[in-house]
């Protein structure tokens, strides 16, 4: 048994307890409070003048996909031959032994979401993974993949000003998105129809295996969420629209301009993961980019989570959202933004993103505030398994 001692733990759920406990055993964390017992033979772990938190999730990240160095020869996140690739696995691509993975860890984030980019309208499955093991299937956690798709400029760019072919507008975006849809819906109407009479004895009459569809079907069945790319505030409004009209269970990536239509989001009850705030006006979609955006979305009552949409960069996560409470937005929603509300967008919120006992040991032990740019993780913990220890000097820190 583990026992971390006298740091100012951050629950996330249940307050923040001053010189507080966390007790951890077989991976799991046993109790979570002030002036617990320790019992007999534990490991102490003495975090007096330190914070505790759980490990930060970014959910919405394309780390180990996007590989680094930043080569062709690891360009494996965007397949720029089709619009519509539903069949593709971001697990095909993912490198458990890329050099970004113990740079994040090092910045005390423990969970990301990653997968495909937005060159095209579908782009295939992305996942939430943990920052340990030796390859997909030991990192990646079951059950969390999402299908991402995307409007605005970027199919735009790679189709219709690269390759000269559609999409070039976006009209076409929402079209080619409706349209693969459709032809999912009347393949799955055709399985189900092919298993009535196989259940009567008749010839079922199966169509073709055809896995853009199967991958599809699975989005329209609301077993797998839709992970819509939408900057632009009439490009979410775009998703919103597509995602009513076929049922589907889905989340808004960036929302750049989520801010202009914060009570829409919030009315509609539309979970948006939100960022880079760090980035500047690249293309157009981006002129009116701010860093108020996540306080206003939060104060509106949308569910959000802070992302960093990057690789090695998702080091800097707890930063980004500093960033947002400097610019308004309440510190506790911060926390909950890379905490809780980013595993509840995922579906894991049973496992991470509180300490809870229960819960996965996925722990943080910082020098100071993590919203602090002097901060820094000491040790990180995945699983009750120490998987980063910081061995330089630590800095005076907030």
């Amino acid at each position: 048994m583990l026992a971390i001692i006298n740091g100012k733990v951050y629950t996330v759920t249940s307050g923040t307890i001053e010189n507080g406990v966390v007790l951890v055993e077989d991976g799991k964390i046993k109790a979570v409070g002030k002036d617990l017992k320790v019992p007999e033979g534990a490991e102490v772990m003495d975090a007096r003048e330190k914070v505790v938190t759980p490990g930060l999730i970014d959910a919405h990240s394309h780390l180990a996909v996007f590989g680094e160095p930043s080569v062709f020869a690891n360009a494996d996140g965007n397949e720029m031959s089709d619009p519509v690739t539903p069949q593709l696995r971001g697990m095909d691509s993912l490198n458990p032994q890329d050099p970004a993975i113990p740079d994040v860890l090092s910045g005390g984030v423990t969970t990301v979401y990653t997968g495909p980019g937005s060159a095209n309208v579908i782009g295939g499955t992305g996942f939430a993974m943990k920052l340990r093991g030796r390859t997909a299937e030991e990192m990646i956690i079951p059950g969390t993949e999402g299908m991402k798709m995307a409007l605005g400029e970027n199919p735009k760019r790679v189709y219709g000003e690269m390759q000269k072919k559609a999409p070039r507008t976006r009209m076409a975006n929402a079209a080619i998105l409706r349209e693969a849809l459709v032809k999912a819906q009347n393949y799955m109407n055709k399985i189900e129809k092919a298993r009535a009479k196989e259940s009567t004895g008749e010839n079922a009459g199966y169509p073709d295996r055809d896995l853009k569809m199967e991958a599809l079907v699975k989005v329209l069945k609301r077993e797998m969420k839709a992970r819509i790319h939408a900057h632009r505030a009439d490009d979410i409004m775009t998703a919103i629209r597509i995602a009513e009209e076929f049922n589907l269970d889905f989340v808004i990536e960036h929302a750049t301009e989520g801010y202009l239509i914060a009570d829409i989001l919030a009315k509609k009850k539309v979970p948006c993961t939100v960022g880079p705030l760090l980035m500047s006006r690249s293309k157009m979609e981006l002129v009116n980019v701010t860093l108020k955006n996540p306080g206003i979305l939060a104060k509106a009552g949308v569910k959000i989570a802070i992302q960093c949409d990057t690789t090695t960069n998702t080091r800097w996560l707890g930063l980004h959202a500093g960033l947002a409470v400097r610019e308004g937005m309440p510190e506790d929603e911060a926390m909950r933004a890379i905490t809780i509300n980013a595993a509840e967008i995922l579906g894991i919120a049973d496992r991470v993103g509180s300490l809870e006992a229960g819960k996965d040991a996925d722990i943080v032990i910082w020098s100071g505030h993590p919203f602090c740019s002097l901060t820094v993780a000491e040790k990180v913990f995945i699983e009750g398994r120490v998987v980063y220890e910081r061995k330089d000097p630590v800095p005076s820190c907030c």
